[in-house]
């Protein structure tokens, strides 16, 4: 990367004096440069990150070492390829959607058809008594349908539809749902491997450090405070080592999870973060809710699906019909007999049932016109907090690029020459260098929140800002 921290250590100089006596102050200062450039050349050569066992390196001669991090590196595109293809949600959210497209057709077909058999005996219960010698004695067959008042059943099959869209949102909804959270969890991931990079370089520092510190402590010109504040700092950086192992291992079983891994699968090795260029207003992100937000367009379907809902309300308030056609059978010295029957369902109660009904089904038009108001109101809110997120952490990365790092690393430089010359104690060194690490750290903290902000904006209007 362009102006990355680690490359501005390669400004700090590195005088050294000839001709001091040991334990004098400027051997001492010499050696805690030279500590700084083994460091510094450490840290321009190192390899990418790669995977991260979980568990720290063994200590080799009583120092920590900083532990393998080998691993071809996987892309992220790669990873929510495989995520789209095994995450159990997306599947049962595709599922879902597939199985509403199949009700439609069912909603806006007649009902089936009744088939009738009948058997009537005359003069005893025993079946066909009286068929030969009474014309009442009959075997009769007839079929019937049930014929719903015209326009029914095509609402019928349009609010199934307007259902199976919103499937399909819900689909998308819940793909890119999972997509925002591989994506938050690769760079959170990155972001760990960065720090636990920088952390283990601060460690071997912080060790060599310490001891220019007991030298010059034995040689009468530093104080025991100088050791126990680098051996303190060693100590938290220890513990600080430890919370971002556990941090590492709990994105990689999230990233696991979310990618349906099996838990003993190969860790997730993360590419490096790259600050993504962004150059979109907040009004064309707000523009693109009502089209490209798969909430919204859920939202709209079901204004829709209410709608129609409320027009079939309307059409209960006129009877259906039943159709029924029957052929008797009786002797052979007998006619048959031929019946056609018309029924209808008349809706006699419609204040108690029908006219509710309609009230009912207004009210849920208008609660889900509100409902998408409000979410529109909502996911606006929120392109707008990522939206200021991004633009605020695009501003702070240029200021640590161009301003922060430079200028701790100035500072520090100008320490290490009054600490040379005797003109300024260990602490404010100590301060100065311990200023230009946290600044290194804080420098990825803020990348991977561009970058989760980037997506999260991703996920919300359905661009490709990456």
């Amino acid at each position: 990367m362009q102006g990355s921290p680690a490359s501005l250590w390669h400004q700090i100089p590195l005088p050294v004096r000839r001709g001091r006596r040991p334990g004098s102050p400027g051997l001492v200062a010499a050696a805690v440069a030279l500590a700084c450039f083994n460091w510094v050349a450490g840290a321009s050569a190192a390899s990418p990150p790669q995977n991260i066992t979980g568990a720290q390196a063994q200590p080799a001669s009583g120092e920590e070492q900083m532990p393998d991090l080998g691993g071809v590196p996987t892309p992220l595109a790669a990873l929510l390829d495989e995520a789209a293809r095994n995450n159990p949600q997306i599947l049962a959210a595709r599922d879902a959607w597939k199985a509403a497209t199949l009700v439609p057709s069912q909603a806006s077909t007649l009902p089936d058809p009744e088939f009738t058999v009948q058997q009537m005996s005359v003069g005893s219960p025993r079946p066909f008594a009286g068929f030969s010698n009474s014309d009442f004695a009959y075997l009769g067959l007839g079929v019937s349908q049930n014929l719903p008042y015209p326009g029914k059943l095509r609402l019928r099959g349009e609010i199934a539809g307007r259902d199976a869209a919103a499937k399909e949102d819900e689909y998308e909804r819940t793909l890119r749902d999972v997509v925002e959270q591989v994506k938050e969890a690769y760079f959170r991931l990155s972001y760990e491997h960065e720090v636990l990079r920088v952390l283990y370089r601060d460690q071997t520092l912080l060790d060599q450090v310490e001891k220019a510190a007991e030298a010059h402590y034995a040689a009468g010109h530093g104080s025991q405070q100088d050791v126990l504040k680098a051996q303190l700092q060693q100590t938290r950086l220890l513990s600080e080592i430890e919370m971002h192992h556990y941090d590492h291992g709990r994105l990689q079983a999230q990233l696991k999870q979310l990618a349906n891994r099996p838990v003993d699968a190969p860790e997730v090795v993360p590419e490096t973060l790259a600050e993504t260029p962004f150059s979109y207003s907040f009004d064309d992100l707000v523009a693109l809710i009502r089209t490209q937000n798969p909430s919204m367009r859920s939202d709209q379907e079901l204004v829709r699906r209410q709608g129609l809902q409320l027009e079939l309300s309307h059409k209960d308030l006129y009877p259906d019909f039943d159709v029924q056609y029957m052929w008797q059978h009786t002797g052979s010295q007998f006619r048959d007999y031929y019946q056609l029957s018309f029924n209808v369902r008349v809706p006699i109660y419609r204040t108690r049932k029908q006219k509710a009904a309609i009230a009912e089904a207004a009210d849920e038009l208008n609660q889900s016109r509100r409902r998408y108001e409000a979410d529109v109101q909502q996911v606006s809110f929120e392109i707008r907090d990522q939206y200021l997120a991004v633009e605020t952490s695009t501003r702070l990365l240029k200021f640590y690029r161009e301003g922060l790092i430079p200028q701790a690393t100035a500072a520090f430089r100008a320490g290490l020459a009054a600490y040379e010359q005797n003109r300024s104690d260990f602490m404010s060194l100590f301060t100065s260098f311990m200023d230009v690490l946290t600044l290194d750290e804080e420098y990825w903290q803020k990348l991977a929140d561009h970058e989760t902000a980037v997506a999260r904006l991703e996920e919300l209007t359905g661009l490709k800002l990456r």
